[in-house]
């Protein structure tokens, strides 16, 4: 993991979850790390808990002129971005029945609008370190999900983005991969506004539909997030990795 030392990485969505063992393991692993979220507080819990170099910026990713002033903050601590972590996201329980152009147009916003214009903004960065963008996608990227088709499209698109950007920016050597999460613990269901007696069902349903018999930790994608970002793994590109215990398989 020595090869992180010098460098800076932007993680999204690093209040919680995923974003925020992402963001520990790569300043754990020497990187300097920009976290991002929209909620001060969370951040500011993943600043304490992480030994390394972090810092936090609070900021709505769909506000205007939100990507540049990420990058712009990276820049102006470090000097530089050499990899991007594209995983703030929602989730949105939307049945056909139930659907309507906001909530649609709020959920491609987040899940698909805003990780593009944020890599946009950081692509001269990127390009001057041939560095990484590793896109954070879900098992519903490529399998139906009944009553939030509209999550799984989003989730769909994320995956072709990164195939198609890692064709479009291997001249510049810059690689573009996904990892594809199964059931992960997170704050996911309950910030969606599902119910306490729902999220737990969710919960244990999604644990006995696991081969490996149990949901993700969000440590376990982590994990996957560096190799994919390492600048050691340095011909692999366009990948979507699927991590969920062998849910893909059933």
């Amino acid at each position: 993991m020595s090869s992180f030392a010098g460098r800076t990485v932007i993680v999204t969505g690093a209040g919680s979850g995923i974003g925020r063992a992402a963001a520990q393991a790569f300043a754990a692993a020497g990187a300097a790390v920009l976290a991002v979220g929209r909620r001060a507080d969370a951040l500011q819990e993943t600043v304490d808990a992480t030994e390394g170099e972090i810092a936090a910026l609070s900021i709505d990713l769909c506000a205007d002129g939100a990507p540049a002033t990420v990058v712009a903050a990276a820049d102006a601590r470090w000097g530089r971005v050499d990899a991007l972590v594209n995983n703030a996201g929602i989730f949105d329980l939307m049945p056909l029945a139930e659907l309507s152009a906001e909530r649609i147009d709020a959920l491609f916003a987040v899940n698909v609008t805003a990780p593009s214009l944020l890599a946009q903004a950081a692509l001269p960065h990127l390009r001057a370190g041939q560095g990484a963008i590793v896109n954070v996608s879900s098992t519903f990227g490529h399998r139906p999900l009944a009553g939030a088709a509209h999550y799984a499209a989003a989730k769909a698109a994320i995956e072709q983005l990164t195939r198609s950007w890692a064709l479009e920016l291997a001249p510049d050597r810059i690689r573009v991969n996904a990892v594809a999460p199964g059931p992960t613990e997170s704050e996911a269901l309950a910030a969606a506004g599902l119910p306490a007696e729902l999220v737990d069902q969710v919960k244990a349903d999604e644990s006995a539909r696991v081969p490996l018999g149990r949901r993700g930790t969000p440590d376990e994608v982590a994990r996957w997030i560096l190799h994919l970002a390492d600048p050691a793994t340095s011909w692999l590109t366009g990948q979507v990795l699927t991590v969920d215990g062998g849910l893909e398989l059933t």
